[in-house]
């Protein structure tokens, strides 16, 4: 999964957010077991999915103010 620019995420409505910050918060939990047991091969896809969830919530804080 390619990583996702801040433009893309920021056109999306609050609900679409919303749906997408679950899915990245499980997607995180995830990943965090595999690592735990070893299964866990890309590393990198935690750092990525950290900063998707991040993008997620601030693009929600800038909706929620304007």
């Amino acid at each position: 999964m390619p990583k996702v620019k801040f433009v893309e995420i920021s056109e999306l409505s609050i609900e679409e957010l919303s749906t997408r910050l679950r899915d990245l918060k499980e997607e995180a939990l995830n990943l965090r077991l595999q690592q735990a047991t070893g299964q866990l091969e890309n590393t990198s896809r935690r750092r990525i999915v950290r900063r998707e969830i991040a993008q997620v919530m601030t693009a929600i804080t800038q909706y929620k103010s304007a």
